[in-house]
């Protein structure tokens, strides 16, 4: 794992002070929350559909992924989840998971406790509408992703999805001069896209002759983002990455 933070709450922290002030006391009940980091092997499900988990998973390295499967084996991939993203927060209330979360590369996570969270919503109920806001923040995401699945041709959907990726690192401090680190497969590209890994890879190489990135194994680099953003239609509203009372 990866020593260079302070503690493993370090990257919600900063996701939550890009919405709002977050005080000393909530800081030290965030904190607080953390009994033990666990590794996840890329390629395993930190949870499964159909579980019921007593506890939501905080990411503090590593990338995840919602998807469902279906009975054929065919995958869809719905959302891409950072370090500082509670990736189930909603099972809290929702309880029963009807889709799954993969490890899309190493991961450590805490596994915050149900009856912890019920606790920070009855005694700090500022933090527990933080929590509850990144959760609307992930519905946001997900509204704009089947915007880019039902409406954006393929280039302009791969552009969308590295726009949003890079903000997301930034604002936990996890990326700059836009230039990003994203492990991820070709097949696991294919999979956000809805194509094949021959056409997901054809569309890769348009952004890349367009000279709007380079993607050299794990690193991204945005050549020109003004140009990238104008040509992905990205208005990053939906991440609400605007400081404000909650």
């Amino acid at each position: 794992m990866d020593q260079s933070r302070t503690s493993p709450t370090a990257a919600l922290l900063l996701k939550l002070r890009q919405r709002d002030d977050v005080s000393a006391e909530e800081e030290k009940v965030v904190e607080d929350l953390v009994a033990r980091t666990k590794h996840v092997a890329a390629r395993s499900d930190l949870v499964s559909e159909g579980d019921r988990p007593k506890h939501s998973t905080l990411i503090i390295e590593g990338f995840a992924a919602r998807y469902r499967q279906l009975p054929d084996g065919s995958r869809q991939l719905t959302s891409i989840h950072v370090p500082g993203d509670f990736v189930d927060f909603h099972s809290f209330l929702l309880k029963e998971m009807e889709h799954g979360i993969t490890a899309l590369t190493d991961c450590y996570v805490v596994e915050v406790p149900h009856a912890s969270l019920k606790t920070v919503s009855e005694t700090h109920p500022h933090l527990m509408r933080l929590f509850n806001l990144c959760a609307l923040i992930d519905g946001a995401i997900h509204r704009e992703w089947l915007v880019s699945m039902g409406r954006r041709r393929a280039p302009m959907h791969l552009a969308h999805l590295i726009c949003e990726i890079y903000e997301l690192l930034e604002a936990v401090q996890l990326a700059s001069n836009h230039e990003l680190r994203f492990p991820i497969t070709q097949i696991d590209l294919a999979d956000i896209l809805g194509l094949s890994a021959v056409h997901t890879n054809r569309v890769l190489q348009e952004l890349r002759r367009s000279q709007l990135i380079t993607w050299d194994g794990a690193v991204i680099k945005i050549l020109d983002w003004p140009r990238l953003r104008d040509f992905a239609d990205y208005d990053n509203r939906y991440l609400h990455l605007v400081r404000e009372p909650r």
